[in-house]
């Protein structure tokens, strides 16, 4: 069993930064990806971005050039800088991670506003 222990978000001023950290724990023989998703309420959940085990980065187009992600792979962590956040980056943000033996598996999620 895999447990994703989550960590940043907040409240930040348009303009403004966050940084958000995912732990993957359990026992995990391979980390295929790691990242995150994004929930605004009444919609549907949307993919940021991830990073692979070789440590290749993709991003949504809405946040492209604004998140970056990074990992950490011996500890099996990802963060997600967020720079330049605007009002519709608010959202709930769920750490997401395809591993071996595990599959797919979700966090519980953190909020993130940006409002001024």
């Amino acid at each position: 069993q895999v447990q994703l222990v989550e960590s940043g978000g907040g409240s930040v001023q348009p303009g403004g930064s966050l940084r958000l950290s995912c732990a993957a724990l359990g026992n995990i023989e391979r980390l295929n990806t790691i990242g995150w998703y994004r929930q605004r309420p009444g919609e549907q959940r949307e993919w940021v971005a991830h990073i692979v085990e070789d440590g290749t980065a993709s991003y949504s187009g809405s946040v492209k050039d604004r998140f970056f992600i990074s990992k950490d792979g011996t500890h099996n962590t990802a963060f997600l800088q967020m720079t330049n956040l605007k009002p519709e980056d608010s959202a709930v943000y769920l750490c997401n991670t395809r591993s071996w033996p595990h599959g797919m598996t979700w966090g519980q999620g953190t909020q993130v506003t940006v409002s001024s």
